[in-house]
């Protein structure tokens, strides 16, 4: 740990800085205005550099070298514009959540697109011309390219810092951004300004591509890789603030570069790698800052839209109909093993069918009737699954005791993590359960000792009673039944009805008494209960289980069963759930380009059904029974008219 080593760091960590920094002023402005988490800004950043890529083969890597670069950025720009002229300005009255399972459904488009174009090798491109060597700095070598990334992060900053102030476009993004209804009333054309700001977001986000061309292979994880860097340099910075998103990118960059140059430390005898913790510590500040500063180092609350999307309507009590249907389900699918004895496959996956559906119908509990949007509801049911694996392989319990205990492992992670996350909400509670699972999942992907590292548990395997597939299948169907039954008797309980009214006012709730922040932190253990649940059956029914377990993607895999389903209905995560697990493993198994045609059939089941396909299967029965009922009204009026009359 010398000093011209730590010198050299931090100028490392500029360096990353200002790459990062373009990505996440994009993703910055794009929220600041159209209030769209527009999960494909990462896409528009990984496109950025492959067409930089071919640009530069095209024209040459002397003199082509830097047009290439901007050409790229403009490309990007243009693509962004047509996607939001062409997709999202179809959807901007739809729930915000549904605007992000469409721009989901991008990147999976995207990224087969890219894969069809340039295949699915890394791709390395030319060092810059006239930058290609590098300077002595206290004694170490330092590529001059890096010193150029550095100086170009602050000149982008000020050229959009002077666009946003100094030009009548600036002043059109800036108040849109305080209050965007206001600004189409004084007659702006509000369309053009939206595909505008989504233009200059994506032209960032390409640009910031296109500039790690010389520093970074081109792959296809480059994605979602950045999309969760960048998230967390714009809620650290505050939504909607570029000064913010610089400082933020700066201090998190320049925390990794400290961690790199430390290395192994060894503190009271105990050697720790701070290395390792680059993996988790940007989510670790992001969690810090969060928990300190609600709104960011430079945001401020946001101005509540005077459209709040479509009302929630009460939850009803299910009907002797709906009973008797969900009997006859039960029954359909207990008979199931029987049908399908030549196929066992098909047992296999209306297992996986069913524990999606019970994941789902957890992240549903908290999201809908609690109004809490989770991105990080794979820790409990990750903490459920290693739970689980650990008590069986560790301590030798019995499965069934695994079974008792892994989902009570889940419900004190989510009691703890729960109890920073209520006192948030919106996007920035959103964002601080990622930061909480993203921390999770690096715990366990690094701790070789205790959860197998990368490697994750093998040898979960379910009792002998259970080997026979069937055998766990029904046990799959009596848990995860008792978990659905149990979820929604709790919803119509007093304390559902609370909750309700927590989502739908806090402070008439909190007039009557109710401590609303309790009564969510109560929903989320419960939640983590179930899924922790869900992740156990999920370990036993693979004989493994790995870090994906936590990670990201099962998160956001999560959060499209829901939307996908509906979120104002109770029966939406489990038609969501089995829709999009069967259409995963469908599509995979029939198509080497599964993403593109997945994320083509995701982004039209969200034009055809913008309430999600129960939801808006609910509304077309609800305006075919209400002149019915009108009907019926209107005759029993007559009748009584009559009577009195006589």
């Amino acid at each position: 740990m010398s000093f011209s080593g730590f010198v050299v760091q931090l100028l490392n960590g500029l360096a990353g800085a200002s790459s990062l920094f373009f990505v996440a002023a994009g993703l910055s402005l794009i929220f600041g205005v159209t209030r769209i988490v527009n999960f494909a800004h990462g896409s528009f950043f990984m496109v950025g550099i492959y067409l930089a890529y071919t640009l530069v083969d095209k024209l040459g890597s002397s003199l082509g070298f830097w047009p290439a670069l901007l050409i790229a950025a403009l490309a990007v720009g243009v693509l962004g514009a047509l996607i939001e002229v062409l997709l999202l300005r179809r959807i901007y009255k739809a729930p915000e959540l549904f605007q992000l399972l469409a721009t989901f459904a991008l990147v999976l488009v995207i990224k087969d697109a890219v894969l069809w174009l340039w295949g699915p090798d890394e791709l390395l491109g030319p060092r810059a011309p006239g930058l290609k060597g590098s300077v002595e700095i206290l004694g170490r070598q330092f590529p001059s390219y890096d010193l150029f990334l550095i100086v170009i992060g602050p000149v982008v900053l000020g050229l959009v810092w002077l666009l946003l102030t100094r030009t009548r476009f600036g002043t059109l993004v800036r108040a849109a951004t305080q209050d965007r209804e206001m600004v189409s009333a004084l007659g702006v054309n509000q369309a053009w300004l939206f595909t505008a700001v989504f233009a200059l977001g994506a032209l960032l986000a390409g640009l910031g591509g296109a500039l790690q061309l010389p520093r970074e292979p081109a792959t296809l994880e480059m994605d979602l890789n950045t999309i969760g860097a960048a998230f967390v340099v714009v809620v650290v910075g505050g939504m909607g603030s570029l000064p913010g998103a610089y400082m933020a990118a700066l201090l998190i960059a320049e925390i990794k570069a400290v961690c790199i140059w430390l290395g192994v430390v060894q503190i009271f005898g105990i050697d720790v790698s701070f290395s390792k913790l680059t993996l988790m510590v940007d989510f670790l500040v992001m969690a810090i800052v969060l928990v300190w500063r609600p709104w960011g180092l430079f945001g401020r609350p946001q101005a509540p839209s005077r459209y709040v999307g479509m009302q929630e309507e009460p939850l009803r009590r299910p009907s002797n109909a709906y009973m008797v249907a969900a009997a006859v389900l039960a029954l359909l699918l207990a008979v199931v093993p029987f049908l399908t004895v030549n196929s066992p496959y098909t047992t296999v996956l209306m297992i996986d069918l069913m524990i999606a559906a019970l994941f789902a119908t957890s992240l549903h509990f908290i999201m809908g009737p609690a109004g809490m949007h989770s991105f990080g509801h794979a820790a409990y049911f990750g903490l459920g699954a290693y739970g689980a694996a650990l008590l069986v392989r560790a301590l030798h319990l019995p499965m069934e005791l695994a079974l008792v205990v892994a989902p009570l492992i889940a419900a004190l992670g989510a009691f703890v993590y729960g109890w920073f996350a209520v006192r948030l909400s919106g996007v920035y509670l959103a964002m601080l359960t990622l930061a909480f699972a993203q921390i999770t999942w690096a715990v366990t992907y690094q701790w070789d000792s205790f959860t197998g590292g990368s490697n994750g548990l093998t040898g979960v395997w379910p009792s002998e009673w259970l080997s026979d597939k069937r055998a766990y299948y029904w046990l799959t169907l009596v848990l995860v039944g008792a978990g659905v039954w149990w979820l929604r008797r709790v919803l119509f309980s007093p304390f559902g009805y609370a909750l309700r009214a927590g989502r739908d006012s806090v402070l008439r709730a909190d007039a009557i008494g109710i401590d609303v922040k309790r009564m969510q932190w109560a929903a989320f253990v419960i939640a983590g209960t179930v899924a922790g649940l869900a992740g156990a059956l999920f370990a036993f029914s693979k004989g493994s289980i790995s870090p994906e377990t936590l990670s990201v993607g099962r998160s956001v895999d999560g959060l499209v069963m829901v939307l996908l389903g509906g979120i104002q209905t109770l029966a939406g995560p489990v038609v969501g759930a089995v829709t999009f697990t069967w259409l995963h493993d469908t599509v995979a198994r029939n198509t080497d380009y599964w993403r593109a045609m997945l994320g083509a059939i995701i982004l039209i089941l969200v034009l055809l059904f913008p309430q999600g396909i129960a939801g808006s299967i609910k509304q077309l029965a609800d305006r075919w029974r209400a002149p019915k009922e009108d009907e019926v009204a209107k005759t029993e009026a007559k009748a009584k008219l009559e009577e009195v009359k006589a």
